[in-house]
Protein backbone atom coordinates (compact mmCIF):
# COMPACT_ATOMS: atom_id res chain seq x y z
CA UNK A 1 0.00 0.00 0.00
CA UNK A 2 0.76 3.32 -0.81
CA UNK A 3 -0.68 6.50 0.74
CA UNK A 4 -1.35 9.37 -1.72
CA UNK A 5 -3.29 12.13 0.15
CA UNK A 6 -5.20 12.47 3.16
CA UNK A 7 -8.84 14.10 3.14
CA UNK A 8 -7.70 16.39 6.65
CA UNK A 9 -7.41 20.36 5.62
CA UNK A 10 -5.04 22.23 7.35
CA UNK A 11 -5.68 25.43 8.88
CA UNK A 12 -2.12 27.22 9.13
CA UNK A 13 1.02 26.68 6.77
CA UNK A 14 2.82 23.65 7.38
CA UNK A 15 6.67 25.62 7.37
CA UNK A 16 8.13 23.12 9.02
CA UNK A 17 7.15 20.30 7.33
CA UNK A 18 8.29 21.85 3.87
CA UNK A 19 11.30 22.94 5.53
CA UNK A 20 12.38 19.59 6.87
CA UNK A 21 11.52 18.71 3.38
CA UNK A 22 13.53 21.24 2.01
CA UNK A 23 15.86 20.45 4.24
CA UNK A 24 16.46 16.63 3.53
CA UNK A 25 16.55 16.81 -0.29
CA UNK A 26 19.23 19.56 0.36
CA UNK A 27 21.39 17.40 1.99
CA UNK A 28 20.88 14.24 0.15
CA UNK A 29 22.18 16.50 -2.73
CA UNK A 30 24.87 17.16 -1.18
CA UNK A 31 25.76 13.40 -0.53
CA UNK A 32 25.23 13.18 -3.98
CA UNK A 33 28.05 15.57 -4.73
CA UNK A 34 30.71 14.08 -2.57
CA UNK A 35 31.18 11.47 -5.77
CA UNK A 36 33.42 8.79 -4.16
CA UNK A 37 33.52 10.21 -0.68
CA UNK A 38 29.73 9.27 -0.52
CA UNK A 39 30.02 6.20 1.65
CA UNK A 40 32.35 8.33 4.08
CA UNK A 41 29.97 10.70 4.43
CA UNK A 42 27.68 7.98 4.99
CA UNK A 43 30.30 6.56 7.98
CA UNK A 44 30.92 10.35 8.85
CA UNK A 45 27.23 11.59 10.11
CA UNK A 46 25.47 8.09 10.18
CA UNK A 47 24.55 7.09 13.57
CA UNK A 48 26.41 3.62 14.66
CA UNK A 49 24.98 1.74 17.29
CA UNK A 50 28.31 0.30 18.06
CA UNK A 51 29.71 3.74 18.68
CA UNK A 52 26.96 4.61 20.43
CA UNK A 53 26.97 1.89 23.23
CA UNK A 54 30.87 1.47 23.62
CA UNK A 55 31.39 5.52 23.25
CA UNK A 56 34.45 4.79 20.75
CA UNK A 57 34.87 5.79 17.34
CA UNK A 58 35.63 3.18 14.94
CA UNK A 59 36.78 5.55 12.67
CA UNK A 60 38.22 8.56 14.80
CA UNK A 61 40.20 10.04 11.48
CA UNK A 62 36.74 11.30 10.65
CA UNK A 63 35.90 13.83 13.75
CA UNK A 64 32.62 13.49 14.17
CA UNK A 65 31.49 13.29 17.98
CA UNK A 66 29.56 10.52 18.98
CA UNK A 67 26.02 11.79 19.90
CA UNK A 68 25.61 14.28 17.87
CA UNK A 69 25.39 11.68 14.80
CA UNK A 70 21.92 10.89 17.07
CA UNK A 71 20.86 13.79 15.01
CA UNK A 72 22.71 14.58 11.81
CA UNK A 73 21.56 10.44 10.73
CA UNK A 74 18.14 11.85 10.42
CA UNK A 75 19.17 14.08 7.43
CA UNK A 76 21.24 11.72 5.52
CA UNK A 77 19.15 9.27 3.29
CA UNK A 78 21.17 5.71 1.56
CA UNK A 79 19.01 6.42 -2.01
CA UNK A 80 16.82 8.39 -4.35
CA UNK A 81 13.29 5.47 -3.30
CA UNK A 82 14.74 5.91 0.84
CA UNK A 83 14.06 9.86 0.10
CA UNK A 84 11.53 9.62 -1.66
CA UNK A 85 9.51 7.31 0.15
CA UNK A 86 9.85 9.69 3.76
CA UNK A 87 9.22 12.47 2.29
CA UNK A 88 6.35 11.09 0.68
CA UNK A 89 4.59 9.90 4.13
CA UNK A 90 6.15 13.61 5.69
CA UNK A 91 4.33 15.34 2.86
CA UNK A 92 0.95 14.04 3.51
CA UNK A 93 0.68 13.49 7.65
CA UNK A 94 3.54 16.24 8.52
CA UNK A 95 1.03 19.33 8.38
CA UNK A 96 -1.89 18.16 10.22
CA UNK A 97 0.34 16.51 13.15
CA UNK A 98 2.08 20.08 12.54
CA UNK A 99 -1.23 22.46 12.54
CA UNK A 100 -1.99 20.60 15.90
CA UNK A 101 1.03 21.07 17.34
CA UNK A 102 1.97 24.25 16.30
CA UNK A 103 5.32 25.29 14.08
CA UNK A 104 7.87 25.33 17.28
CA UNK A 105 6.16 22.15 18.68
CA UNK A 106 5.83 20.40 15.71
CA UNK A 107 9.82 20.57 15.21
CA UNK A 108 10.66 19.75 18.94
CA UNK A 109 8.22 16.60 18.06
CA UNK A 110 10.06 15.74 15.14
CA UNK A 111 13.50 15.73 16.31
CA UNK A 112 12.60 14.27 19.52
CA UNK A 113 10.34 11.02 17.67
CA UNK A 114 13.55 10.97 15.34
CA UNK A 115 16.47 10.23 18.53
CA UNK A 116 13.63 8.06 20.14
CA UNK A 117 13.57 6.15 16.96
CA UNK A 118 17.75 5.81 16.58
CA UNK A 119 18.06 5.07 20.12
CA UNK A 120 15.38 2.03 19.76
CA UNK A 121 17.33 1.21 17.00
CA UNK A 122 20.93 1.45 19.09
CA UNK A 123 19.54 -0.70 21.60
CA UNK A 124 18.22 -3.64 19.86
CA UNK A 125 21.21 -4.04 17.65
CA UNK A 126 24.16 -2.77 19.81
CA UNK A 127 26.62 -4.54 18.36
CA UNK A 128 25.97 -3.40 14.83
CA UNK A 129 28.71 -1.36 12.98
CA UNK A 130 26.75 -0.45 10.24
CA UNK A 131 25.78 3.32 10.09
CA UNK A 132 22.19 3.77 10.43
CA UNK A 133 20.30 6.85 8.38
CA UNK A 134 17.25 8.45 7.37
CA UNK A 135 14.39 10.15 9.00
CA UNK A 136 12.22 7.22 9.51
CA UNK A 137 12.28 7.51 12.82
CA UNK A 138 11.23 11.02 13.19
CA UNK A 139 8.46 10.79 10.44
CA UNK A 140 7.27 7.27 12.05
CA UNK A 141 6.56 9.51 15.32
CA UNK A 142 4.13 11.97 12.95
CA UNK A 143 2.67 8.76 11.61
CA UNK A 144 1.87 7.84 15.45
CA UNK A 145 0.69 11.10 15.61
CA UNK A 146 -1.95 11.21 13.04
CA UNK A 147 -3.39 7.77 13.78
CA UNK A 148 -4.34 8.90 17.36
CA UNK A 149 -5.54 12.13 16.36
CA UNK A 150 -7.02 11.43 13.37
CA UNK A 151 -8.29 7.67 13.28
CA UNK A 152 -11.18 8.30 10.79
CA UNK A 153 -9.30 10.14 8.10
CA UNK A 154 -9.16 8.99 5.05
CA UNK A 155 -6.50 8.16 2.92
CA UNK A 156 -6.50 7.75 -0.43
CA UNK A 157 -3.92 4.79 -0.84
CA UNK A 158 -2.72 2.69 -4.20
CA UNK A 159 -3.54 -0.96 -3.22
CA UNK A 160 -1.43 -3.21 -5.62
CA UNK A 161 -2.83 -6.78 -7.21
CA UNK A 162 -0.20 -8.39 -9.37
CA UNK A 163 0.26 -5.85 -11.89
CA UNK A 164 -2.71 -4.38 -11.36
CA UNK A 165 -3.77 -1.32 -9.28
CA UNK A 166 -6.57 0.71 -7.72
CA UNK A 167 -6.43 4.31 -5.42
CA UNK A 168 -9.60 3.73 -2.63
CA UNK A 169 -9.73 5.48 0.39
CA UNK A 170 -8.90 3.92 3.68
CA UNK A 171 -9.41 5.09 7.26
CA UNK A 172 -6.16 6.25 8.53
CA UNK A 173 -6.70 3.88 11.50
CA UNK A 174 -6.23 1.03 9.23
CA UNK A 175 -3.22 2.68 6.86
CA UNK A 176 -1.32 3.31 9.83
CA UNK A 177 -2.08 0.36 11.98
CA UNK A 178 -1.35 -2.11 9.05
CA UNK A 179 2.13 -0.13 9.22
CA UNK A 180 2.92 -0.25 12.03
CA UNK A 181 1.85 -4.19 12.00
CA UNK A 182 3.93 -4.38 9.30
CA UNK A 183 7.12 -3.23 11.02
CA UNK A 184 6.68 -5.03 14.51
CA UNK A 185 6.42 -8.62 11.73
CA UNK A 186 9.50 -7.40 10.24
CA UNK A 187 11.51 -6.33 12.74
CA UNK A 188 10.91 -8.53 15.90
CA UNK A 189 13.04 -11.41 13.38
CA UNK A 190 15.86 -8.48 13.22
CA UNK A 191 16.41 -8.20 16.63
CA UNK A 192 20.17 -7.78 17.97
CA UNK A 193 20.85 -7.83 14.13
CA UNK A 194 24.43 -6.92 12.88
CA UNK A 195 24.46 -6.44 9.61
CA UNK A 196 22.87 -3.83 7.61
CA UNK A 197 19.31 -3.74 6.45
CA UNK A 198 16.06 -1.43 7.11
CA UNK A 199 16.45 -0.09 10.68
CA UNK A 200 12.82 -1.82 11.76
CA UNK A 201 13.16 -0.76 15.55
CA UNK A 202 13.71 3.27 14.38
CA UNK A 203 10.57 2.77 12.87
CA UNK A 204 9.11 1.00 15.79
CA UNK A 205 10.40 3.07 18.41
CA UNK A 206 9.93 6.44 16.44
CA UNK A 207 6.24 5.82 16.25
CA UNK A 208 5.65 4.89 19.78
CA UNK A 209 7.45 7.98 20.75
CA UNK A 210 5.03 10.09 18.56
CA UNK A 211 2.06 8.72 20.20
CA UNK A 212 3.31 9.47 23.64
CA UNK A 213 5.32 12.56 23.12
CA UNK A 214 2.31 14.04 21.18
CA UNK A 215 -0.57 13.53 24.07
CA UNK A 216 2.00 15.41 25.96
CA UNK A 217 2.58 17.99 23.59
CA UNK A 218 -0.67 19.03 21.68
CA UNK A 219 -2.45 22.19 22.88
CA UNK A 220 -6.01 20.82 22.55
CA UNK A 221 -7.32 17.86 23.55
Amino acid sequence: MIPLKDDIPSFRRPYITVGLIIANVLVFFYQLFQGPYFEHFIVKYGAIPYEIIHAQELTPELGTPIPLTLFTAMFLHGGLLHLGGNMLYLWIFGDNVEDKLGHLRFFIFYILSGLAGSLAHVITSPGSQVPMVGASGAIAGVLGAYMIRFPQARIWTLIFFGFFFRAVRIPALIVLGFWFILQLLYGLPSLGAQGGGVAWFAHIGGFLAGILLFKVMRKYP
